[in-house]
């Protein structure tokens, strides 16, 4: 089993391609997203996986649909053995599914069949897991519900970010596939089923998963915070402005007092009333500003014990 067709598009998928065109794998093309527009003057920008693949001489793909029946085509010309997906974007054809000999084979990050879905770094970290990890399974018609192939676990400590945690999955991800090759072309690779009554959901997040809800512990809140950073944030409101939150602490101090009042202002940051314990806002990104500590922010705002979070 040489010769692979790669398919992804993030940051997360491109440890995975670079592994295979290390341990020489016959790339014989990398499809990923068309290029967007990015950024305040909305130029075209290609894909992470795209920069990777043009910088090492890879031959690129960009369908726009990749059903179109003229790519299957050409997917069919180049005669792969596997097709590896990481986090490409598009959901693929039964055709395409059947196309290569050994299959279509996707990273998935999570330990399935938890966190089926869009964003499952981000859930893992909202939600307050301790642990989570990649998992290798053989793709079907379904939202990442074919069977499974290797896991691999990945602790979640308490300051993790689905920044840092992504830093540790992607490259999991890339040693678990590289196993997981080998052990189909040895025909040693286990095959198990998911157990669908254990199955959870990571969706994609809206507007309404960013706004912290004061009336929830400061632990909640954390954990919400953390899974939101580096994208897409999470915000409260003071004085009818949108404020993001990028990093807090939460305290085992305070009860009672209206939740989203200010305690205090101290020389470590804003100290918050929650349902439970308090939170210390330690960065903040006001509305149509940079971020900055939440000590500047306070100062420059002149925030006093009593002020309301939130309303």
């Amino acid at each position: 089993m040489r010769r692979v067709v790669f398919m992804g598009t993030p940051d997360f998928a491109v440890p995975t391609l670079a592994s295979l065109h290390e341990n020489k794998y016959q790339l014989v093309g990398v499809v990923t997203q068309p290029d967007r527009p990015k950024g305040r003057g909305q130029k075209l920008a290609a894909s992470p996986v795209k920069e990777f693949a043009l910088a090492h001489g890879l031959p690129v793909y960009q369908p726009e649909r990749v059903k179109e029946p003229g790519f299957v085509s050409q997917l069919r010309a180049l005669a792969p053995d596997v097709i590896v997906v990481v986090a490409y974007g598009q959901i693929l054809s039964a055709e395409i599914l059947t196309l290569p000999p050994y299959g279509c084979i996707n990273v998935h990050a999570s330990l399935l069949p938890k966190y089926r879905g869009a964003a499952p770094i981000h859930w893992a970290v909202i939600n307050g897991e301790t642990v989570t990890g990649v998992t290798t399974m053989h793709m079907d018609r379904g939202m990442d519900t074919g069977d499974m192939i290797l896991k691999a676990e990945v602790l979640i400590t308490c300051t993790d970010t689905t920044g840092s945690l992504h830093d540790k999955l992607a490259p999991a991800g890339a040693r678990l596939l590289l196993q997981t090759l080998q052990q189909a072309a040895a025909g040693t690779a286990p095959r198990e089923k998911q157990d669908g009554t254990q199955a959870t959901y990571a969706p994609l997040l809206k507007r309404e998963h960013e706004r912290l809800d004061w009336g929830r512990t400061a632990q909640v809140l954390d954990c919400q915070i953390r899974g939101l950073n580096p994208w897409p944030g999470a915000f409260t409101t003071h004085r009818d402005r949108r404020l993001k939150v990028w990093r807090a602490v939460p305290l085992a101090e305070g009860t009672g007092g209206l939740p989203g009042t200010v305690r205090r202002v101290d020389r470590e940051g804003i100290v918050v009333a929650t349902a439970g314990g308090s939170l210390r806002l330690v960065e903040l990104q006001p509305q149509n500003s940079k971020r900055m500590t939440a000590t500047d922010y306070a100062r420059g705002q002149h925030i006093e014990a009593g002020e309301q979070m939130g309303v």
